[in-house]
């Protein structure tokens, strides 16, 4: 291939791919498209699975021709790229070959694994781009922001340029948005409330969770609790403390009827007049489907993760004491509330 030849195949090779992940990663992908409209791209998940291929497909269909999950794995054993020194033995992917293979990733094991793919051209942020067919200028720095190193690397590669989007759109299918407006009806101001995420130590306690909804309660505002497939054992706690709480994808079916979509929150948090979010999917949800968002960081950064929310208040655990959820105050979320619907 040469320098100016478009790619006809082109692999890309991504670690986690959760749905906050997804988002995030969604400029990319569409960046790729858009430079390459005609090759078949091919979405590698190096750890585990992707949500590209089950609840997050329809927001990459036409752009991702097939998603690879589970690579190289055997009965009994989980698959993967860079699990063991061994996979330097052999060509990963059975052989199989590209005009361009990607590396979103700095992980000396799987790159060099991903080095073995029959290529014409590589591109990899490993070792300051050692590897790669097209590299960057001498004083280049890789960022920090996870959609700007993914819009970095479709730069070097195409050539082309590629903003940071500060807002992600999307089209969203209206059976969802007419279920969210029967689900929140004009009418009350609604506050959304995710106390989930992945894992517990990304997790603001519930009881502070609580305690911030019944002060909404107080301000005659209407807490909406989104609880997903992980959370459902908190719903009849937070429903006995907070008996106003709505919980529209348990109380109205909806989670159920529509599979718990990410699309079908997005569509909720155009109904709210204000979210407030752990750093989780739910979190990036709320952001593209419109929603003002508070949220709340402890051991994750920020500066990594930020959602693309057109208003967006970021609260560190670290700015009051410590990198625990914990050390947030209640006061400090409720005073960002009253400051971001007064705004």
């Amino acid at each position: 291939m040469s320098a100016d030849e478009s790619p006809n195949s082109i692999l890309v090779y991504v670690g986690l791919d959760r749905v906050g992940d997804s988002l995030l990663k969604l400029p990319f992908v569409r960046g790729l498209r858009q430079a390459y409209p005609d090759a078949h791209i091919t979405w590698l998940a190096g750890k585990d699975t992707s949500v590209y291929a089950s609840i997050m497909a329809p927001v990459v269909n036409g752009l991702i021709d097939e998603v690879i999950e589970h690579p190289g794995a055997v009965e009994g054993k989980r698959g993967g790229i860079g699990l063991s020194p061994k996979e330097l033995l052999r060509r990963p992917l059975g052989g199989q070959a590209f005009d361009l293979v990607i590396d979103t990733q700095k992980v000396a094991i799987a790159t060099l694994i991903l080095f073995r793919i029959r290529h014409k051209k590589f591109v990899s942020p490993f070792g300051n781009f050692i590897l790669s067919s097209k590299k960057p200028p001498k004083d280049y720095k890789f960022p920090k922001l996870m959609q700007r190193q993914m819009l970095d690397l479709l730069e070097i590669t195409t050539g082309q340029s590629f903003p940071t989007p500060f807002q992600l759109e999307i089209d969203l299918d209206p059976i969802l948005i007419e279920a969210a407006r029967a689900a929140l009806p004009d009418g009350p101001s609604y506050i959304g409330l995710s106390p989930g995420a992945g894992g517990l130590p990304k997790c603001w306690p519930l009881e502070k969770f609580i305690e911030l909804a019944r002060q909404q309660v107080s301000l005659g505002r209407q807490p909406v609790f989104i609880l997903g497939p992980q959370e459902l054992d908190w719903h009849k706690e937070i429903a006995a403390a907070v008996p106003e709480a709505l919980f529209p994808l348990q109380d109205k079916g909806l989670g159920a009827v529509h599979k718990f979509a990410p699309a079908l929150t997005m569509a909720l948090a155009q109904r709210l007049a204000l979210a407030v979010s752990n750093d989780s999917g739910t979190g990036h949800m709320f952001a593209t489907g419109g929603a003002k968002l508070i949220s709340l960081f402890g051991r994750t950064v920020p500066e990594k993760f930020t959602p693309m929310a057109a208003s967006l208040t970021i609260i560190r655990a670290q700015d009051y004491g410590g990198r625990e959820m914990h050390f947030i105050p209640v006061e400090t979320v409720a005073e960002a509330i009253e400051a971001v619907l007064a705004g």
